[in-house]
């Protein structure tokens, strides 16, 4: 056990101490290293771990059984740019205006980005002297004043927005695009004009998907090794299993799934990948890693899209299987192990980060995580209680304990939207597929989960819209 693992160890069993609090102070010299890996578009049903029949996973399931495995682990929107901007900065989207009923993502042609006033994770975590940086995915605005070298993040290596995005087919309306999924073009490389960055240039256009999960990993282990003196906090945004669908020589035509089950199993290699860094160097056992996606399965690309296994619809709904992911939390000798069937959300991620490295959270705003600590170190309830889902800037849903109220339902790409005069209840630990409608059966929760809502509206006040506004119509509207 090397040095940075027993002070580790010594300043939670301190913190224990002197109160019960998880914390590690400010004083101690070595703080935890933090790795966030981000798929996008993984269904709560891809990984072995979590029940998929034919993906193999070995070492997300290593991971899950080594460190927590969470059943009820929830993201701030079932689409990827408000996703994004919820785990980045630890609060609901439609505080800062990074979600919209006008346009769902930000696209090549938005105006905007995250707004400079936001605080992210990264921004959080410089205040106690964290190197920071980012790997794949972006999507929070490709503008120069809104790229991660601009918000906080000391280095980048990835791509501006989702990899389905400048395509290079002449496309007149909407409907295209739809189309272009059944076509033979969606196979190739050149189909898609998306940029490779490095920081604020772009280095290579259009990227090659094949191999840019491997690249990905490399420029993450790389980090790794020139930082492992120093604290730091890695964003590992794979762009994958997102359509387009691409795997290496190596892994493609492998998994029993198709093209999917090869993107997410090579995934899976280069998880492991960044575990065996991590003990190679030396700090594993000083490092949290956290492994999630940012939303549902894209249920409508079929094959090419993921499974929510048990779980109803997919991406693009408030539907449970549009916003509960796979949550695995690894950290050798500090965890403690086992699944967590609580709550949680990538929104605690922001709190919980900034309280083990000893920053103090901003009083300035309202901030929409938990400190989880309490659960990871000595397996104590998660104090979450409850969730929020919303679609665009309305409130659609809510989650209070094991019971969720739908106030509006809607499919993830219809125009199907239906409001309830008196919200449909499930209890979604005995009914996770949303299957039993039981509002008449309880009353009292009904009433619970409103007093819930109202309190929620009180200090709630909605950011401008940040991705309404379009530089220019690609559809000549």
């Amino acid at each position: 056990m090397n040095t940075t693992t027993v002070k580790f160890k010594l300043a939670l069993f301190i913190a224990i101490l002197l109160g019960g609090t998880i914390t590690i102070s400010a004083q101690i010299e070595d703080k935890p290293n933090f790795v966030i890996i981000f798929a996008d578009d993984m269904g709560y049903g891809d990984l072995s771990s979590y029940g998929h029949p034919t993906i193999k996973t070995p070492n997300l399931d290593k991971m899950a059984m080594e460190g927590q495995k969470w059943t009820n682990f929830y993201v701030g929107s079932s689409v990827c740019t408000p996703s994004r901007a919820a785990i980045m900065t630890g609060r609901l989207p439609v505080r800062n205006g990074m979600t919209s009923k006008v346009h769902r993502v930000l696209q090549p042609w938005s105006t905007n980005g995250l707004p400079q006033s936001e605080i992210t994770i990264a921004e959080q975590l410089k205040k106690g002297g964290y190197g920071t940086a980012a790997f794949g995915k972006w999507h929070l605005g490709d503008k120069e004043e809104y790229l991660p070298v601009n918000n906080g993040f000391d280095y980048w290596y990835g791509v501006p927005y989702s990899n389905d995005m400048d395509i290079t087919l002449e496309m007149n309306e909407p409907q295209d695009y739809w189309n272009f999924w059944k076509s033979e073009e969606r196979k190739e490389i050149s189909s898609f004009n998306i940029p490779l960055m490095r920081n604020t240039e772009i280095i290579e256009r259009p990227a090659n998907q094949h191999t840019i999960t491997k690249r990905y990993t490399n420029e993450a282990i790389e980090y790794i090794k020139e930082h492992k003196e120093n604290p730091f906090f890695i964003y590992l945004a794979y762009n994958l299993p997102h359509v387009p669908l691409f795997a290496s020589e190596e892994f493609e035509g492998k998994s029993k799934r198709g093209l999917y089950g090869d993107v997410v199993e090579e995934i899976d290699h280069n998880v492991g990948r960044v575990m065996e860094a991590l003990k190679e160097q030396g700090i594993a056992e000083n490092t949290i890693v956290v492994f999630t996606s940012d939303n549902g399965p894209w249920l409508v690309m079929d094959e090419e899209g993921g499974s929510a296994g048990l779980l109803r619809d997919g991406k693009g709904s408030t539907w449970e299987g549009g916003m509960r992911e796979p949550g695995i939390f690894w950290s050798p000798g500090n965890l403690k192990p086992g699944i967590v069937t609580e709550l949680g959300s990538t929104m605690d991620l922001f709190t919980t980060f900034s309280k083990l490295a000893g920053v103090e959270l901003p009083d300035d705003r309202i901030l929409d995580g938990e400190d989880l600590s309490s659960t990871l170190f000595e397996g104590k309830e998660s104090p979450r209680e409850t969730m929020f889902y919303y679609r665009g800037d309305e409130l659609y849903a809510v989650r209070y304990g094991s019971y969720k109220a739908h106030y509006v339902t809607q499919s993830a790409y219809a125009e199907d939207r239906e409001a309830h005069e008196t919200p449909l209840l499930y209890n979604v630990d005995v009914d996770p597929s949303e299957k039993y409608e039981i509002s008449a059966k309880h009353p009292e929760v009904i009433t619970a989960i409103n007093k819930i809502v109202e309190e929620h509206n009180k200090n709630l006040v909605k950011g401008p819209d940040m991705l309404k506004d379009w530089d220019y119509n690609p559809f000549g509207g």
